[in-house]
């Protein structure tokens, strides 16, 4: 999850300032019944992936690299058809997240709605699905 969470931060830096705990939003779909376990695997998957790409590039893990080196890690797999799909769905969720509903507790303050200017519709959620 230590490196998850930084390749959040790396794609979307702007949800840590905003106070969206994007890393707590995946582990609820990771832990959620109706998200596949393909897709869970896939996941998980893009870490190790993520990790081979770091050492064949820079010699050390994901999480040790400095900025610009994650950045150029970031660029050699979103030319592959995994990465990019990998990255695609981090961008999903951390999306999700930042959008997310008060009571999922990922999003506490709606900052992201209020960042963008947005006012959610009502009824909200009274529970939450995940």
């Amino acid at each position: 999850m230590q490196t998850i969470a930084l390749v959040q931060e790396d794609l979307f830096p702007h949800a840590k300032n905003l106070g969206v705990n994007t890393q707590k939003y995946l582990t609820l779909i990771l832990n959620h019944s109706k998200v596949t376990t393909q897709e869970k695997s896939f996941l998980r998957n893009g870490v190790q992936w993520l990790n081979e790409e770091a050492l064949l590039l820079h010699k050390k893990m994901y999480v040790r690299l400095a900025e610009d080196e994650r950045q150029s890690v970031l660029l050699s797999i979103s030319k592959q058809k995994w990465g990019k799909q990998w990255i695609d769905k981090m961008l999903t969720f951390i999306m999700e997240a930042s959008l997310s509903d008060q009571i999922y507790g990922v999003n506490p303050n709606s900052a992201t709605a209020k960042w963008l200017g947005f006012e959610a519709g009502f009824p909200r959620p009274k529970e939450a699905y995940l």
